[in-house]
Parts: structure tokens; C-alpha cells; sequence
């Protein structure tokens, strides 16, 4: 049984076409596009949208865990290294002054 629809085949090779030519562009920033693999992602994502018959995109949230999201684990990343920035900075400054006055 195949995997991808003659209607995915279809679009992917269009979209290779508009790349050999130089007139694909990426969706948001419209640049041109220059990858191939970048060109068949974009036809897929085509095919998809018009029902072709396409395996699911494979995508970073099914790593990882349940009821977490790659957003909001980096989010806490990030308020936490604030937090221990903002703790471990006077520690500093005191550790400099003890060592000029015992100069």
C-alpha cells in the first residue's frame, strides 16, 4: 500500500520545479527557497492541505512529556537562570571586596 497519494507526488515534483527555476519561496519571510529537501517539505505541506492522502508530520512535543510543552520548559529555563544569575552575582562582589582588603 503507498504511502503518499499520486496528488503528494504531484505537488512535491511542482514544487521541485519552482525551485530548479527559482521562483519557490518560503512561506513567512518569502525568501527563495535553495534546499531540496526544503522543496519537498513544501509540497508535502501543500498535499496536506488539500486532503492528499500524506503521512503525519513527525514533529518535537511527542519526545517530550505528557503535559508539557517545548514553550513553556524553555520559559522556565530561562526564568530560572535569571533567578540564579541574579543570586550568584552580589556573592561575587562580596568574594572581590574581601580580596582587596586583605591586600
Amino acid at each position: 500500500m503507498a504511502k503518499y497519494s499520486k496528488k503528494a507526488g504531484d505537488k512535491v515534483e511542482k514544487a521541485m520545479h519552482e525551485k530548479k527555476h527559482g521562483t519557490l519561496k518560503s512561506g513567512r519571510s518569502g525568501k527563495k527557497v535553495t534546499s531540496k529537501k526544503q522543496a519537498i517539505a513544501i509540497g508535502l505541506s501543500e498535499a496536506r492541505e488539500e486532503g492528499a492522502k500524506v503521512p503525519s508530520k513527525k514533529t518535537a512535543s511527542k519526545k517530550t512529556a505528557p503535559g508539557k510543552t517545548a514553550a513553556k520548559k524553555t520559559a522556565a529555563k530561562k526564568t530560572a537562570a535569571k533567578k540564579g544569575a541574579a543570586k550568584k552575582a552580589p556573592a561575587k562582589k562580596a568574594a572581590r571586596k574581601k580580596s582587596t582588603s586583605k591586600k
